[in-house]
């Protein structure tokens, strides 16, 4: 992993040490779209730029521990790569994954609360560098759950950090709900499928990436399938709570992967999804870019002009609007 700076300001030829703004980064729900994350990350990587605080829902909520973990975008891109291009290990990893009935043979057909267990798919499939707890992580952290039974968000900040993962992405039907201190927990982002309000405070700048997008007509057909019908009721789910939430309160900076033509179980199609994200790769590097620009630039005005320039009144400045 390469040695990161601190980014320094040069005013006149001098070098000024004054620390850049810090950033939060909220990362989202989103299946197989939240693959898009990952060349966010690496922008985030190549600007220099490490994150204050993060927080992530769902599949947002795996990478954005990974990231806080200490891994790096590219790290993370090539374990992604290496996990889901070993198909029949992954096919293998899946059944060992499967939620068992117990007892008799009959058993085996009695209802289950879903087909996966997400802390033993965790356990299959993420990188040894992987944090046991929130205490051992570079970046801190906080990871959003839903409480089936209080109908409320579970936020996490401390204490295992695979089993609050898994509570993040315990998506109903695919995963099963995960009991933590007698509260049955799923889906973060039946909640807060986008959780920058939850670290808006935090730094100087918030980022939020949502990858949630929308159901995309097929061209060769009118009616979606039953699974795919299914499965995008979640993210109508998702993608109204986060413009309910954005109608109230705003991130400094709000990216759109563009995902959206892909279904929730895509994850074979890796390349392609990585591929559709590059252009919000460069948004977020150029945005962030004239943010943090527009961020320092008040520190820079406010050096007092040599007496023989300075005016009788001073110029009115208005307020710095995000």
């Amino acid at each position: 992993m390469s040695k990161r700076h601190t980014p320094v300001r040069t005013i006149g030829g001098a070098r000024d040490r004054t620390p850049a703004p810090s950033i939060a980064l909220a990362l989202g729900g989103g299946g197989a779209r939240g693959l898009a994350h990952i060349p966010i990350l690496e922008a985030f990587d190549e600007m220099g730029i490490r994150p204050k605080v993060i927080a992530g829902t769902s599949i947002g909520a795996v990478f954005a521990a990974a990231y806080a973990s200490g891994l790096s975008g590219k790290q993370i891109r090539n374990h992604t790569f290496e996990v889901l291009n070993k198909k029949i290990d992954l096919v293998r990893d899946l059944y060992a994954a499967r939620v068992r009935s117990s007892g008799s043979f009959l058993n085996a057909f009695a209802p289950r609360p879903a087909f996966l267990s997400p802390e033993k798919l965790l356990d299959t499939i993420l990188p040894p560098q992987f944090a046991r707890d929130f205490d051992h992580l570079t970046t801190p952290l906080k990871i959003v759950a839903s409480d089936f039974y209080a109908q409320e968000a579970v936020v996490f900040s401390s204490g295992p950090l695979r089993r609050a993962v898994a509570a993040s992405m315990a998506l109903p039907i695919i995963f099963q709900p995960v009991e933590v201190e007698g509260r049955v927990l799923i889906d973060g982002g039946l909640v807060n499928p986008l959780p920058f309000d939850l670290i808006a405070g935090d730094a100087d700048l918030t980022v939020a990436v949502d990858v949630s997008g929308a159901p995309t007509r097929s061209p060769d057909r009118v009616m979606p399938k039953a699974w795919e019908t299914l499965f995008a009721c979640n993210f109508i789910f998702e993608r109204t709570i986060i413009r309910e939430k954005l109608r109230h309160s705003q991130p400094d900076l709000y990216i759109d992967a563009g995902t959206s033509r892909y279904q929730i179980l895509d994850f074979m199609k890796l390349e392609e999804i990585l591929a559709a994200a590059e252009p919000a790769k460069e948004r977020v590097k150029a945005q962030l870019a004239r943010l943090l620009k527009a961020e320092t630039l008040p520190a820079v005005e406010e050096q007092a002009p040599p007496e023989t320039e300075r005016p009788s009144t001073p110029p009115a400045r208005s307020p710095r609007k995000r």
